[in-house]
């Protein structure tokens, strides 16, 4: 239904010229990078959960950094849940023109647990989080100059972290898109689906997330992105949905910082408030 929305959008950035990309008159690796002084312009999948289709340029890396993310769940789970994750990190690396290989790695996280309505918490686990390897490939418009883009991101997630994680391997498969709405204005939207693992029910379940992002940008240094969020899974067969809001500050090309928060729209939904930030080498 997502896709179909899109449909009058899309024809309409198909017929947009394309200008020259800087790989045309050059091939460039990870052997052989981009110059510096014609990289793309930054491109994060953070702040929000719609993940950019814009690769890395090859031969560099980037580094994105959730420096501290505080997860609550929801009021109307019979168990509250708060997680701590402190300098999770996604680092990635551009192998040619449209793909790019992403290690996921979150370096310390502490869950608690306890019933709806004690006071005290029952449970505690700190350490390292579960490592996730991801493939990004960009299928159009990977120049930036066009007025659609489209990826796909495949990913493996390991049980790296104990009682911190999830306890078995997880895959899942996003698809991105991106839409130029003017030079201000972007329209994102994505849909995520994933195979995860329940430690509790010792099961696996079906888990699909689609998301929709409008990012403006106020000036050459400030942005905004307001977005919303639906999840659904096999297992509890309910939506979650959230309305996610994050400032963006652009401090050079290849320095930017970002906080926001994740507002629940129901009472299953988590609460999630987080600062980060984007390097690029």
């Amino acid at each position: 239904m997502l896709l179909l929305c899109l449909l009058p959008l899309l024809g309409r950035a198909q017929d947009a010229p394309k200008p020259p990309s800087p790989y045309d008159s050059a091939h460039f690796s990870w052997r052989k990078p981009v110059p510096r002084n014609r990289l793309r312009e930054l491109q994060p999948d953070r702040p929000g959960v719609t993940e950019s289709p814009f690769t890395v340029d090859a031969g560099h890396v980037q580094l994105e950094i959730d420096a501290l993310r505080l997860i609550n769940s929801g009021s109307g789970k019979a168990k509250q849940d708060r997680e701590w994750h402190v300098a999770s990190s996604m680092l990635k690396l551009g192998l040619s023109r449209r793909t790019d290989l992403q290690l996921e790695m979150p370096l310390y996280s502490v869950a608690k647990q306890r019933p709806a309505g004690a006071k005290e918490w029952e449970e505690r686990n700190a350490g390292f989080g579960d490592v996730t390897l991801r493939v990004k490939h960009n299928f159009l418009g990977d120049d930036q100059d066009g007025s659609l883009a489209v990826a796909v991101i495949g990913y493996v997630q390991l049980p790296s972290g104990g009682a911190v994680g999830d306890g078995a391997v997880e895959y899942g498969l996003v698809l991105p898109i991106d839409i130029e709405l003017s030079e201000k204005t972007n329209l994102e939207a994505q849909i995520e689906t994933a195979l995860n693992y329940d430690r509790e029910q010792d099961r696996r379940f079906v888990h699909m997330m689609p998301s929709v992002a409008l990012e403006y940008d106020f000036t050459k240094k400030i942005g905004l992105v307001a977005e919303g969020v639906a999840q659904w899974n096999t297992l509890q067969r309910r939506w979650e949905v959230s309305a996610n809001i994050a400032p963006i500050l652009k401090l050079t090309e290849n320095v930017q910082l970002d906080a926001g928060t994740h507002l629940a729209l129901n009472r299953q939904t988590n609460h999630e408030y987080f600062v980060g930030l984007t390097l690029r080498r």
